[in-house]
């Protein structure tokens, strides 16, 4: 199953949105199963999930059902079941094989207001040029120092405008489009803006706005990611996915 976050549900944890998806499992109907032992739990694993405060057009989940269930239906009750913001997009049936190991990248995009197009893609140009580019975070296992460089596979800056509904229009952005590769320890957006501002002093103005466009298996031709479902879609004879994306790909 693929589903979004959007709009304000961004900011919420993943946590909220598993015991929220529970809730709405329960009240679709759904012949979900469950774990054995003592306190069971129900067959629902999340793959790829994003950081809170993280939206995303790609979020992917497994549901174990106890009888068959037919995707497009089921599709539309669970999402008529979620709240506004957390948004049911696919479904299908799934074949053989581990839907996270297909996960291998992901494509984001990250709008910063305020930020100066130019100066953006001068600091995205020393990134890319640059063989390490070492940053640290705070992790649960204290601060961990690692290479932001190497996981990024491509990445872009590109001039955004506002919109103008009979007003002035806003100045120009910078909105980065960046694919990234699934390493150990991971390596997010926050990470590459890190980057950005180690190697050439670049940091944005606001708070970036960051949106998880796709993630999915690597194609080393065009740079991009292709839907994960497709091979489950391949084994039923569903219908495809939508296309290759990658970087440069406008919303």
């Amino acid at each position: 199953m693929r589903y979004a976050k959007r709009g304000r549900l961004r900011f919420t944890s993943h946590r909220d949105i598993s015991r929220a998806i529970e809730r709405a499992v329960r009240r679709a109907g759904i012949p979900v199963g469950f774990s054995a032992g003592f306190t069971p739990h129900p067959k629902i694993s999340y793959a790829g999930a994003a950081p809170t405060g993280v939206a995303s057009e790609a979020e992917y989940l497994e549901i174990g059902v106890v009888s068959p269930c037919e995707p497009t239906r089921l599709r539309d009750d669970l999402d008529s079941s979620l709240p506004p913001g957390l948004d049911v997009l696919d479904v299908v049936e799934a074949g053989p094989g581990s839907l996270a190991e297909r996960l291998e990248c992901s494509v984001w995009e990250i709008r910063l207001a305020g930020a100066e197009p130019e100066r953006a893609k001068a600091a995205v140009e020393r990134f890319m040029a640059a063989e390490r580019v070492e940053v640290e975070r705070l992790t649960k296992k204290g601060l961990r120092r690692f290479d932001a460089r190497e996981a990024v596979v491509a990445l872009t800056a590109d001039e955004g405008t506002g919109e103008t509904a009979g007003r002035e229009p806003s100045p120009p952005y910078a909105i980065l489009r960046m694919v990234v590769r699934h390493v150990t320890p991971a390596v997010r957006p926050d990470d590459v803006l890190t980057g950005l501002r180690l190697v050439a002093d670049f940091a944005p103005p606001s708070p970036p706005a960051v949106t998880r466009l796709a993630q999915g298996p690597l194609d080393a031709r065009t740079g991009g990611t292709a839907d994960p479902l497709d091979l489950d879609r391949d084994i039923r004879g569903g219908e495809p996915g939508p296309a290759v994306q990658h970087v440069g790909d406008h919303k």
